[in-house]
């Protein structure tokens, strides 16, 4: 089994400020017992050919990946074509995608309270969509996966765990084990065939509150319920 983390950005990301390079996700990575992770930046797929080597060095297999923003709502386009992945601005071009090409493509954090979330275009579209992403940002106390997590078994999709990760901390806590070789065509395949198993524990409160203080604008934090008086 590869343990494996399929939702994260790196410096190279366009949009978001991430504070460590490729190389240095590896390593975490690699420090913590992964054996692939795939690169999703925002809206842009990055070559991960030059950082091959590198991350065969640490024993991880990189998995090329774009977290892409179709109709304003959030997917994740695992091991697709660059350009293939990154012309896809609506959900008929990500059908027509899946069409011609064999990838995987995840519902990233699809309940979370902010725009970009999928929310009814999950039920719109479930047969454009792979699995389903259970994001490690929750506690025993909050957790916008609930409802990922009964659609995925209403759906009979399987759910992988990722950490979105934008900090490397924020590996480690969530993750999914993949039966499958080391390779990405084999390991996109494995999800799809329902070959993964979930491994995740909650973070408290405060760790939660930090992540997100790091990562997301002062509105979002507003809109989770976080820096409201009382």
């Amino acid at each position: 089994m590869l343990k494996v983390e399929l939702h994260a950005h790196t410096s190279d990301d366009p949009i978001d400020y991430i504070p460590y390079t490729v190389d240095r996700l590896v390593d975490r990575a690699a420090d913590l017992g992964y054996d692939a992770i795939a690169i999703t930046l925002h809206d842009r797929q990055l070559d991960v050919e030059p950082h091959r080597e590198y991350a065969r060095s640490r024993d991880i297999v990189l998995i090329p990946g774009v977290e892409r923003s179709i109709e304003g709502r959030h997917a994740l386009l695992i091991n697709f074509p660059a350009a293939a992945a990154e012309a896809v601005e609506t959900f008929g071009d990500l059908a027509a995608l899946r069409a011609e090409h064999d990838g995987l493509v995840i519902a990233p954090h699809p309940y979370f309270p902010v725009p970009s979330c999928l929310q009814r275009d999950l039920d719109r579209h479930p047969d454009l969509f792979d699995a389903v992403e259970l994001h490690a940002l929750y506690t025993r106390y909050l957790d916008f996966n609930k409802r990922a997590v009964a659609w995925a078994r209403a759906q009979d999709k399987p759910l992988v765990g990722n950490g979105d990760v934008h900090r490397l901390g924020q590996l480690g806590t969530t993750w999914s084990l993949v039966d499958a070789t080391p390779n990405p065509e084999a390991i996109c395949a494995a999800i799809k065939s329902g070959s993964v198993e979930l491994r995740t524990t909650p973070i408290s409160i405060a760790r939660l509150v930090r992540t997100l203080a790091t990562v997301m604008p002062s509105g979002i934090l507003y809109s989770l319920g976080f820096g409201r008086g009382g």
